[in-house]
């Protein structure tokens, strides 16, 4: 090709004959190019999360704090009818025991009756006996 259909006019003499094209950004610049990552927000944040579950802690921390004082209370009160009912129901094991002495003595007095020199209720041991000491609380009630 020649110069004549490139530029319009035939031959150059020189570089400065050429018309100024300069190569130039659009009035107001180019447009911003995106370069940073873009992700979509896909739950909440750490912090949200955290603060959740510190909510939801203190919570069954506060209702376990209030069934820790409901069974104090609760058996606070059991103790206290037990204190109450202590003296009545020794006064009945009491009676059972006399009772059960006195059978005891009845029978060993039928039994050794044409034994010389038995003594009823007498010890034959060199130690005193006691009753065993249970919690009454253990002792069935009939």
């Amino acid at each position: 090709m020649t110069e004549v259909l490139k530029r319009g006019f035939p031959g150059m003499k020189s570089v400065k004959d050429l018309p100024i094209v300069q190569d130039a950004p659009p009035p107001g610049g180019f447009p911003a190019i995106r370069i940073e990552r873009r992700l979509p927000s896909t739950g909440p944040t750490g912090v949200a999360i955290f603060a959740g579950l510190a909510a939801i802690m203190g919570y069954g921390f506060y209702k376990l704090h209030e069934q820790r004082q409901e069974k104090r209370f609760e058996a606070d009160e059991i103790l206290t009818v037990r204190k109450i009912v202590h003296p009545v129901l020794q006064a009945e094991w009491d009676l059972r025991y006399l009772d059960h002495l006195t059978k005891e003595r009845e029978e060993e007095a039928k039994v050794m009756k044409n034994v010389p020199g038995w003594k009823v209720g007498e010890s034959t041991s060199r130690h005193r006996w006691l009753p065993p000491l249970e919690s009454w609380d253990k002792r069935p009630l009939v």
